[in-house]
């Protein structure tokens, strides 16, 4: 994070599905897809296309599709899977349109249809021309298989987890002095000790976390990966296990929730160490700061307006495709409708319609719940925000300056180690944000370009 309590922040990244209103029209504008030089092959009705291993998964009324050694997935209509799955079966695209005609009544050109996927990626050949395909992502830990961490998605698994958190809370509520405070992280009164092992003892637990969910994702044979990013002011440790789109719910709750999971198995542990040392020691005081440590991240995943843990689970539970998305989408929409309405009052007119409302086209499930997370995105943001402005920043920047003006010949050995120690912590924290930042805002710019 960029403030001054460490880095203390995470975020499980799980990939959007694209959805179509039609089995026949993925994307309207996607260009074909050929094999040879001389330009992409011509599809008649009787080509006959190879897929690549696709997996299917029923959502309510739609089907996801998808082929996890890209991470590209697709919310497709009933006819829709049809064709892909008749085009796996092999056959021809004259056969396909045929036997969906015959099955629903209405036309389909499985030629743009074969295009389409084409360009998403699901197509290995057309006829006798191989399809270009892209380099798969890379995975973080690609030697670990689903066979090593198949345990992580044993049913008992949750059981245990909850049985070591009531019997930390039966110990709590006999010992509430137990409950740590943030003077427990002033553990040693050189506040270079502090710092460092707060940050060390910090991105462990971070780490383990976003371990936990790479694990957990992997039993279910979901490739994932690891990497740095920005949640609004916070720096996150994100994993994409985009791919866990088409696993079982149980199995996807689970890889969502497994970084909380891990936290508090932690601070359970943690109470139950405790416990038995005596107050004031070295023992207790290290523990009681690890036992705030590995309760810190819990109230950052609340903020469902960052697309924490929860804000994943959120939107599996309302079934929505991109919450953050949509509803950033509708936030926008009603912004401008409420900008345009004070121009118009103040010259007399009245406001017309002059764009869509985007949660329109939304099912009605989907559209209350868009609506209703906008307006938390928008508060929740807000808050966040001036909350740095108004603390965090002015608090590192305090801070930063008696660093800079503690360094010298006059403030001692022990008064310059405190001050280069801030200056790394706290200003390594910043850059590495700021360069996070600048390379996820430039890739995410190369591939809309793209």
């Amino acid at each position: 994070m960029t403030d001054t309590a460490g880095p203390a922040a995470d975020a499980s990244e799980a990939g959007t599905s694209t959805s179509t209103s039609t089995g026949t029209d993925i994307d309207p504008d996607a260009a074909a897809v050929g094999a040879a030089a001389d330009g992409p092959p011509r599809i008649t009705p009787t080509t006959r296309v190879l897929l690549h291993d696709l997996a299917v998964r029923r959502d309510r009324d739609e089907w996801i599709v998808g082929r996890m050694a890209t991470r590209t997935f697709v919310a497709l209509p009933a006819a829709g899977a049809r064709a892909v799955e008749l085009l796996g079966a092999g056959l021809s695209v004259g056969r396909t349109e045929e036997s969906l005609r015959a099955e629903t009544g209405e036309e389909f050109d499985i030629a743009d249809f074969v295009g389409d996927l084409a360009a998403l990626g699901f197509v290995a050949r057309i006829g006798d021309h191989a399809v270009p395909d892209a380099e798969p992502p890379r995975a973080s830990l690609p030697w670990l298989r689903p066979r090593h961490v198949r345990l992580a998605l044993h049913p008992v698994l949750p059981l245990l987890v909850g049985a070591l958190l009531a019997a930390a809370v039966v110990v709590l509520v006999r010992r509430p002095d137990l409950l740590p405070g943030y003077r427990d992280l002033l553990w040693s009164r050189h506040g270079s000790v502090v710092l460092l092992s707060g940050a060390a003892a910090g991105w462990t637990l971070l780490l383990a976390h976003e371990l936990a969910h790479l694990v957990t994702a992997r039993a279910a044979g979901v490739p994932g990966k690891m990497r740095l990013g920005t949640r609004l002011q916070f720096l996150v440790m994100q994993t994409d296990i985009s791919g866990i789109e088409l696993a079982p719910r149980r199995h996807r709750l689970t890889a969502y929730l497994a970084g909380i999971a891990l936290n508090l198995s932690v601070a359970s542990s943690l109470v139950l160490a405790l416990a038995p040392t005596e107050p004031g020691t070295t023992a207790h005081r290290l523990l009681a700061a690890a036992l705030l440590l590995a309760l810190l991240p819990l109230p950052f995943q609340c903020m469902v307006f960052t697309r924490t843990d929860l804000y994943f689970v959120l939107q599996d539970l309302t079934g929505c495709r991109d919450l953050y998305g949509d509803g950033l989408a509708y936030a926008r929409y009603r912004a401008r409708r409420s900008v345009r309405t004070v121009r118009t009052a103040r010259r007399g007119v009245r406001a017309g319609d002059r764009d869509d409302d985007p949660s329109a086209r939304l099912p009605a499930h989907e559209r209350r719940a868009v609506r209703l997370y906008s307006v938390v995105l928008v508060v929740g943001t807000a808050a966040c925000l001036t909350f740095m402005a108004a603390v965090t920043l002015p608090v590192d920047i305090a801070l930063l300056v008696r660093a800079v003006r503690g360094l010298g010949p006059g403030h001692g050995l022990a008064g310059n180690a405190d001050a280069v120690t801030v200056l790394v912590v706290l200003g390594g924290v910043n850059v590495l944000w700021l360069v996070t930042w600048w390379r996820n805002r430039r890739s995410r710019r190369s591939a809309g370009a793209t």
